[in-house]
């Protein structure tokens, strides 16, 4: 009896294995962001899961990390060239360290609205075939899908409302790992401090850091109106983002797989842009209204007078020229 029982079970056992296998994805990929939801990039992610997974049949299985649950940006792209992570979907000054020609959309008041800066950078664009061309010359192990836009950078302040350049003078300034980012805070009178997105609301609270620049959903969903109440909309920056892939991971997918994931890509970034755009007119009126954050609207012109020389002498200075004068000749 014990041989027939056996026998029996081995074909349940079987079917099992068989049923979960035929449900299956071939490719599961892992995508990371660093920002907590409400936030563009969530949401790119988000259109990204249900399209890919949809639109393959079945074929590709997304799994999305936001938080920086998989680590900050800087880890994440060294994941990335590994092969351990697929996909992330982040702001281009984040990875500058690996690929530093990204510094030159930190330069201040770079792009006049939003529809000039996706002219300049947008699918089929000069500047993202320059892009495109910069990982593989650098050998990365990485695929740029596509540069779009996810909002503007503003100033926040832990004590003192901004509502003239006088205001920020001596402030110790939080800035990404970024040199052109700390240089252009360091010309406008600040004291530039880098400290890294996740660890930027405890340096706030302790005093590390007086003052941040942030687009407005990042300041929304980290909570870091808690840490500084004072949203000066100085619009310094119009972001610009990545949504960069692991070339293991795009080289394992078939060419109607490929062309799916880059469709896809473009598309989140498009929805990005909108959502950006959302987000920032409704936090900031929720900002105000439950939150009593305390909203100023400076004269960007005098930022911008105290900037324009910067610009020049900064692409100068960090061998940007050549992608400087290719934005402006797409412009």
């Amino acid at each position: 009896m014990p041989g027939m029982l056996l026998v029996r079970a081995a074909p349940v056992a079987l079917l099992t294995f068989f049923a979960a296998g035929a449900g299956a994805a071939d490719h599961t990929l892992r995508l990371h962001t660093l920002v907590t939801s409400p936030h563009p990039y969530n949401d790119m992610a988000q259109h990204m899961e249900e399209a890919l997974e949809t639109r393959s049949d079945g074929r590709i299985d997304v799994r999305i990390f936001d938080g920086a649950t998989l680590g900050n940006d800087p880890a994440v792209i060294g994941e990335i060239t590994l092969g351990t992570i697929d996909l992330m979907i982040s702001t281009a000054g984040n990875i500058s360290k690996q690929v530093p020609e990204y510094n030159i959309f930190s330069l201040p008041y770079l792009f006049s609205d939003y529809d000039a800066m996706m002219a300049q950078v947008g699918p089929g664009s000069a500047v993202e075939a320059y892009f495109r061309d910069v990982y593989e010359e650098r050998q990365m192990g990485a695929v740029l899908l596509a540069l779009g836009g996810s909002g503007s950078r503003n100033l926040s302040t832990a004590e003192v409302p901004v509502t003239a350049l006088a205001d920020i003078q001596g402030l110790k300034m939080r800035t990404p790992p970024t040199p052109m980012i700390s240089r252009t805070w360091e010309a406008l009178g600040t004291l530039p401090v880098t400290v890294a997105w996740a660890e930027l609301y405890a340096a706030m609270q302790t005093g590390v850091a007086e003052a941040l620049e942030s687009s407005i959903p990042g300041y929304m969903g980290s909570k870091l109106y808690e840490v500084a109440p004072n949203l000066a909309l100085t619009g310094h920056t119009i972001q610009v983002n990545h949504i960069t892939m692991s070339a293991r991971s795009w080289n394992a997918l078939p060419e109607d797989l490929q062309a799916l994931v880059q469709e896809v890509a473009i598309e989140a970034n498009t929805l990005g842009l909108e959502k950006a755009k959302e987000y920032e007119a409704a936090f900031v009126e929720t900002l105000e209204a439950e939150h009593g954050v305390t909203v100023t609207r400076p004269d960007v012109a005098e930022f911008q007078a105290k900037l324009a020389p910067v610009q020049e002498d900064l692409a100068e200075e960090f061998g940007l020229s050549e992608a400087l004068a290719l934005l402006r000749g797409a412009s």
